[in-house]
């Protein structure tokens, strides 16, 4: 593959603006270079054949209909240097303990309001606080143990934090099968590069999960607890499962006793459960506390789980920080629970409670990209630029309505990465999902899921509204040299 016309806009993850490969890209690229463009499409298709058989999908709601699609692929991978890895997996790990220390606080003393560090009205009007959470000290005093930060790079090459998912992040199944079908496409690679390896990942969730038992020494009783095969994740709920060797199980499989404890329906009769990696909404997961209609979650587990009888994770409660609002104030909390500078930077962020803020948004809707508190998957955005007057207009009005549910952050020129185009490579815009799992150390994957917008000059990246995937590989250089 020829690369010499390769150009991007934005600053680019394997090719400098000069036309020359990265330093950490230099093996992948001179290795692409030895095949024609017919020989790699057929490396693309027996990506895709892989894929399909292995069953990466995802499902689309779309028009009243459940719609599962396997997730785009694209074969050229994402390179990131292991030195640079090492300073954002630090700056991960500095992000995850102020935001359990935040969680902690704010349902306990709330001593980061009392110092008026964090506004009490934010945390008013919080839709993700959980008044049935205050008082609880779960194990460790870890709330999110499972977080998943998406971070961006910008056209001068910052790495930035854009937002931190806290209450139910996935996609680290992709990122895991994604390596897997890379190996499959290109093992000369593997056998030759000093490419990190991801695959660790469900027996660190295991140990992550197995340390919250409040059976300690015995083989504890873990459950994935699932909202059934119409979920669009129901893929990784099973694959994550299965690849720990624990049971997957949906609220019917699952009872409180009067004895407080969480028991799982067997043939050979109710079996004790000692921990829940629940990926079920706070709002449906015990319909004696929270929906009352809810058929996905189990009668009396916030009993259970508060009288210490088991454990959750992500605890419930913990998306009181998962946020677009609160991320905001990330670097305000690293300070102050901390006593530290953070290491990785916060996307600049406008927040329209604040009168002035939301004057200056007003006033530059059509440069910014506005973002509704709470929700995911890249909807209910207005990406300024790319947008028209009656959009512009059709949010205004919701700003004004409700501002506390509204902040903005200015249009960033996202780093790319270059894909395998119709005739030649073309350059995509990118961002990147890492994982990181909170115990008494915290584990940081190795790279983590590359989301890739696949439609020229897109800057939503989201699976569910057109976006594909990449393998993300992190390179000790010093090692491959």
């Amino acid at each position: 593959m020829d690369w010499t016309g390769y150009r991007s806009t934005s600053w680019d993850e394997l090719i400098d603006a000069e036309g020359r490969p990265r330093e950490a890209a230099r093996p992948l690229l001179d290795y692409l270079s030895g095949f024609s463009r017919r020989e790699l499409a057929e490396r693309q298709l027996a990506a895709d054949v892989t894929a399909r058989v292995m069953g990466v999908t995802f499902t689309v709601y779309s028009e009243g209909r459940n719609v599962d699609r396997t997730l785009p692929f694209d074969l050229i991978p994402r390179v990131i240097p292991r030195r640079e890895w090492e300073r954002t997996a630090a700056g991960l790990r500095q992000r995850i303990r102020a935001l359990n220390l935040f969680i902690g606080d704010v349902y306990g003393a709330q001593k980061i309001v009392k110092a008026k560090v964090f506004p009490r009205a934010l945390l008013k009007d919080s839709v993700n606080f959980r008044p049935q959470c205050v008082g609880v000290e779960p194990p460790l005093s870890i709330w999110a143990h499972v977080c998943g930060s998406d971070l961006v790079r910008d056209g001068d090459g910052t790495l930035y934090a854009l937002e931190d998912n806290l209450r139910i992040p996935s996609g680290v199944s992709y990122m895991i099968e994604n390596r897997m079908v890379a190996k499959r496409v290109f093992p000369e690679l593997f056998e030759t590069s000093a490419i990190l390896p991801v695959d660790d990942y469900p027996a660190q969730l295991y140990d992550t999960l197995a340390a919250l038992s409040p059976r300690p020494g015995d083989t504890p009783v873990i459950a994935v607890l699932t909202p059934g095969i119409y979920n669009s994740a129901y893929f990784e709920h099973a694959y994550l499962a299965q690849s720990m060797g624990v049971e997957l199980v949906e609220g019917g499989d699952l009872f409180v006793g009067d004895d407080d404890v969480c028991y799982m329906r067997t043939v050979y009769g109710p079996r004790r459960v000692d921990v829940i990696y629940r990926r079920v909404d706070d709002m449906f997961i015990d319909p004696e506390v929270f929906h009352p209609e809810s058929v996905l979650g189990v009668r009396g587990l916030i009993r259970s789980w508060r009288a210490g009888k088991v454990a959750l994770a992500n605890a419930p409660g913990a998306g009181v920080a998962d946020d677009k609002v609160v991320f905001a104030f990330v670097p305000k909390m690293i300070k102050y629970y901390l006593g530290e500078e953070p290491i990785l930077p916060n996307v600049p962020s406008f927040l329209c409670h604040d009168p002035r803020e939301r004057a200056y948004v007003l006033a530059n809707l059509d440069k910014l990209v506005v973002k509704p508190a709470n929700e995911s998957g890249g909807y209910g955005m207005l990406i300024g630029p790319r947008s028209s007057k009656r959009q512009r207009e059709q949010f205004r009005a919701l700003i004004e309505a409700n501002p506390r549910n509204y902040m903005a952050q200015p249009t960033l020129s996202l780093s790319t990465a270059p894909i395998l185009g119709e005739r030649r490579p073309e350059p995509r815009h990118l961002d990147l999902r890492p994982f990181v799992l909170s115990r008494e150390d915290i584990y940081v994957t190795t790279g983590g899921l590359t989301r890739v917008a696949m439609k020229r000059h897109s800057l939503v990246v989201n699976s569910s509204q057109g976006g594909g995937a990449k393998d993300t590989w992190v390179v000790d250089t010093e090692e491959a040299g």
